[in-house]
C-alpha cells in the first residue's frame, strides 16, 4: 500500500473522476465490475483436497480485506458484509440456475468496462488503475465511502 492513507488514495483516485456524468458511471460500474470479477473467480477449478476445498473468489476477497483492514477499519467491515453477501449470491445462483455463473459474469464484467471507458472518454482522463493497479481495489473502495457519506455514516 505503500503507506498511503485512505484519504491520499482517494484524493489521487479523484483527480480523474471529477465530471458528475462519469462519477454516475463509476457509482454503478465499480461495484458490477467487481462482484463479475469475484463470479468469475468462483468459477475457476481450484484444488480440492480431503480437508479443505479453495475458492479462488473467497481467496480473492481475503486478500482484498486485508488490503482494505490497512486502509480503514470502517471501509473493511463495509466490504466485508459486501462480500459475504455476494458470496451467498453466487452459493444461491449455482444452486437455483442452469447457466453457469461465468456467463453472466463474463457478460456483466464486459458491459460494465465499456461504461468505465464511456466514462473516462467524458471525463478526458486515463482510468487511475493505468498509475498503478492498487486503483483497481480503490475504486469500490471509494463507492463504498460515497454510499457511507450519503447514509451519513
Amino acid at each position: 500500500m505503500a503507506g498511503k492513507s485512505a484519504d491520499e488514495w482517494f484524493a489521487e483516485y479523484e483527480l480523474s473522476h471529477r465530471n458528475p456524468v462519469n462519477k454516475r458511471i463509476h457509482w454503478i460500474c465499480v461495484p458490477v465490475i467487481a462482484a463479475a470479477f469475484l463470479g468469475l473467480l468462483w468459477e475457476l477449478p481450484a484444488p480440492r483436497q480431503s480437508w479443505i476445498a479453495i475458492n479462488w473468489s473467497i481467496v480473492a476477497m481475503l486478500a482484498a480485506l486485508a488490503f482494505y483492514i490497512r486502509l480503514s477499519l470502517r471501509l473493511a467491515i463495509g466490504m466485508a458484509i459486501a462480500f459475504a453477501l455476494l458470496a451467498c449470491g453466487f452459493i444461491a445462483y449455482r444452486q437455483t440456475l442452469a447457466t453457469p455463473l461465468w456467463i453472466p459474469s463474463l457478460a456483466l464484467f464486459v458491459i460494465a468496462w465499456i461504461g468505465q471507458f464511456i466514462g473516462h472518454q467524458i471525463e478526458g482522463k486515463k482510468p487511475a488503475f493505468f498509475q498503478d493497479l492498487q486503483f483497481l481495489l480503490i475504486g469500490p473502495a471509494w463507492v463504498l465511502r460515497d454510499f457511507y457519506r450519503r447514509m451519513g455514516w
